[in-house]
């Protein structure tokens, strides 16, 4: 009978095929394995907690604990200072549990573009091959063509148990009133450049629907498939070979956060080793195993098993910034009386209170200039992005953006209240990052460089000086529109018409005092925009979307194939968000889903289970 183990008894020393790391794509990969021959051995090995059950995990409205830096289910990777970002040292999250990142992200539906997977360029990976594993993966609840949404899959995408509806239509009306019009499904592939009342991973009874309690808890709580089990609190240190570059296993040590054990085991694999870290995680494991770029292996004192220099580089992310905005909503419609206190959560979850069962971001946008004004605006470097990149794809958009019903910071900066915020991040950021070790010890820190804001010609920055004044102009005309959280937003120069103007008190129509009609735009000057700039470097920062580390393309320029084969090995698998080789516009999850469903048929199919 498949079980969950915090250690793995002594009698398990080999199985038929090992997952190096248990987030989505893995229990994604580990479920449909399962599911195509029940007695097939498979472990899956978690470096954090087993998920089952844990209310915070369970219920929707208490996903902020994952952002404590107490989380046990979380864990928090540190960049370096960065010149680019006021030298700055950002913390990028990453999903440290039993399915990963679905365990404790925000739980946002939203799918990438078509041209997005097209724009791969890697054979069996187009928007055309990947439209079956996008609807084998969701019983999809809302509108839009059942052509490219599922109604049979273990994912339930829906509007959960909750929604605040009036500010859901306020910020759709306003935004359509800035050009923005409401979309029936931003997630066809083929929609862009408008608004969508949100659908969310959580299922109509109000659980979250990650990876986890999909495809792995049920199959092995049945007792039906008794080849799969799962090791948690257990870190993997590397890749096992043998004589002939052939992957055989996995060396692996009790997590010391958990465990007082930290003697390091070997398990064997017959069949198939898949790495499946993350983003952040899976360079780690390769480059401890030998795989990597050799400068860096032989600095940590590792032989090189295969020369990959694509192996941590590369790395991507979605520039995130929130503005938050004084609301005239009522107390029942956002998430800052239980953020702060003022709303028990105990209470709440034994009432089974039906706002648990809502993560609190009601609309979602996919949105890009509306004139050629706003685009030469932004000046001749970003003309000239925009020429190779956006204008002669409509299906590209510049940014995406959510109505987020709560304030996205300490509730104790702000006064008791209800507060309606904007979230905004750019689609295909040019800059790059990358993430290695240090040491061929499992406890050194990576050298980690985010690269956000990096590139040459400052684009991405002018991608938020253009976010940054559309998102207002929305938020401006909304009815319930009550000023600015100052403390949050650009510090404009005294007297610029562009300045913050704070609270405005009830009964005012959303209008600050002496601002003029509503209608008209703010007008920016260039020191105005400079103060956006600065504003952006100071406070940008990721939108936990980590990938393309380890990407996929042709040998000599990526590290895997598009099977999947890590280069230069063999029955060696890489699986999760580090292989895209380009970024796609949407939360990520679904782009991993997709990506676990896709591997696992690669699998079935290689390992002969069909």
């Amino acid at each position: 009978m498949g079980n969950i183990f915090q250690e793995l008894p002594d009698h398990v020393s080999e199985v038929d095929v090992i997952l190096a790391g248990g987030g989505t794509c893995a229990c994604v990969i580990a479920g449909r394995l399962a599911e195509a021959d029940p007695q097939l051995s498979i472990l899956i090995i978690e470096q954090g907690p087993n998920n089952l059950d844990v209310p915070t995990i369970k219920h929707p409205a208490l996903f902020m604990n994952g952002l404590l830096p107490t989380s046990n289910a979380t864990l928090f990777y540190k960049s370096k200072a960065e010149e680019q970002l006021n030298n700055r040292e950002l913390v990028v999250p990453s999903g440290g549990t039993l399915g990963g990142g679905s365990s404790i992200n925000l739980m946002m539906y939203a799918r990438a573009q078509r041209s997005d997977f097209d724009a791969w360029n890697v054979p069996g990976w187009s928007a055309d091959d990947m439209i079956p594993y996008l609807r084998k993966l969701e019983t999809y609840l809302g509108p839009g063509p059942k052509t490219v949404h599922g109604d049979n899959g273990p994912i339930v995408v829906s509007e959960g148990t909750y929604r605040a509806n009036r500010s859901t239509r306020d910020f759709i009306q306003a935004a359509g009133r800035v050009g923005y019009p409401e979309i029936d499904d931003l997630s066809s592939l083929d929609s862009n450049n408008g608004v969508q009342a949100a659908l969310h991973y959580i299922g109509p009874d109000g659980v979250r629907q990650d990876a986890a309690y999909r495809y792995i808890h049920p199959k092995i709580q049945s007792g039906e498939y008794p080849g799969l089990n799962v090791l948690v609190d257990t870190q993997v240190n590397r890749v096992v070979f043998d004589g002939s570059k052939r992957a055989i296993g996995v060396e692996f040590r009790p997590n010391p956060k958990t465990q007082t054990n930290s003697t390091m085991r070997t398990v064997k694999a017959n069949k198939m080793v898949i790495v499946t870290c993350g983003a952040l995680g899976t360079p780690a494991v390769l480059e401890r195993s030998g795989i990597g770029k050799p400068e860096i292996l032989e600095k940590a004192g590792i032989q090189v098993v295969s020369a990959l220099a694509d192996v941590g580089e590369h790395y991507q992310d979605h520039h995130l910034i929130t503005y938050p905005y004084y609301s005239s909503v009522s107390e029942t419609e956002t998430l800052d009386a239980l953020f702060s206190g003022r709303l028990d959560a105990g209470e709440a979850i034994r009432d089974n209170a039906p706002i648990l069962g809502w993560n609190a971001q009601d609309v979602t946008g996919k949105l890009r200039p509306t004139s050629s004004s706003q685009i030469s605006r932004l000046g001749p470097s970003f003309q000239k992005i925009w020429d190779e990149q956006y204008k002669n794809d409509p299906n590209r958009p510049l940014m995406l953006t959510a109505l987020v019903n709560f304030f996205p910071a300490d509730p104790t900066l702000v006064p008791a209240g209800q507060y309606l915020t904007s979230s905004v991040f750019t689609g295909y950021p040019l800059s790059r990052g990358s993430i290695h070790i240090t040491s061929a010890s499992l406890d050194a820190p990576p050298d980690f460089r985010t690269g956000f804001l990096s590139d040459p010609d400052n684009v991405d920055i002018l991608k938020h000086v253009w976010a940054y004044k559309t998102q207002r102009e929305i938020f401006r005309r909304m009815e319930s529109y009550r000023g600015e959280v100052e403390l949050l937003h650009p510090k404009f120069a005294a007297g610029s018409r562009a300045a913050v103007g704070g609270r405005v008190e009830e009964g005012v129509e959303g209008k600050r005092e002496g601002e003029g009609e509503v209608e008209g735009e703010i007008v920016y000057t260039d020191e105005d925009d400079e103060v956006i700039k600065q504003w952006v470097r100071e406070n940008v920062g990721t939108t936990w979307h980590s990938m393309g580390t380890c990407r996929m393309g042709c040998e000599g320029e990526a590290v895997v194939d598009p099977s999947l084969s890590v280069y230069g090995v063999e029955g060696l698998k890489i699986a999760d968000l580090s292989i895209p080789p380009l970024n796609v516009a949407a939360n990520t999850l679904n782009t991993a889903f997709a990506i676990g469903e896709k591997a696992a048929d690669i699998f079935i199919k290689e390992l002969g289970l069909i």
